[in-house]
């Protein structure tokens, strides 16, 4: 058990620059959303326009909660309503242009800040790290971020349902 609580102690610290990083990118754009209300840019910038019961599933919250985030979105020009193509009885939500921007800056300035120290390790320990968060993140039941040349990967919160083991 004692390397259990080393590797737990280890992520743990790790977890605080990750979040210290994920705070920083989120800074610029704080005067306009908040975090819940950024997740649920990030889930509609993956899945494209959805229904509320969808977008408050995937967030684990009710859908009162859900609408209430939704029309502050649509208020701050991030979010909008449009009838369901293939049931005109429906309405889904999607990302605004400017709702889009602000995902990719906000995915963008992470990028660069994880990068930035990254290249301050040597060769052997960045292969050491990407075989433990890769062993990591799979036991954790998250997906891979795409590589380089793939879309900005939204900063995590990609299938919001439940992983295994949890």
């Amino acid at each position: 058990m004692d390397d259990v609580d080393a590797v737990t102690r280890a992520v743990l610290t790790a977890s605080r620059l990750l979040v210290a990083l994920s705070a920083r990118s989120l800074a610029a754009v704080e005067d306009r959303v908040t975090l819940p209300q950024f997740r649920l840019l990030v889930v509609l910038s993956l899945e494209g326009p959805a229904k509320l019961v969808v977008l408050a599933d995937r967030l684990g919250v009710n859908p009162s909660t859900a609408m209430r985030m939704v029309d502050r979105l649509i208020a701050a020009g991030l979010a909008d309503r449009q009838v369901n193509p293939d049931n005109r009885r429906e309405t889904v939500l999607r990302l605004t242009t400017e709702g889009r921007r602000i995902v990719e800056d906000v995915t963008s300035q992470r990028r660069k800040e994880i990068a930035t120290i990254v290249e301050r390790l040597d060769p052997s320990q960045r292969a050491a790290l990407i075989g433990a968060l890769a062993a990591f993140t799979e036991a954790g039941g998250e997906p891979a971020v795409p590589d380089e040349d793939s879309e900005l990967y939204p900063l995590g919160w990609s299938d919001m349902g439940p992983r295994p083991g949890r």
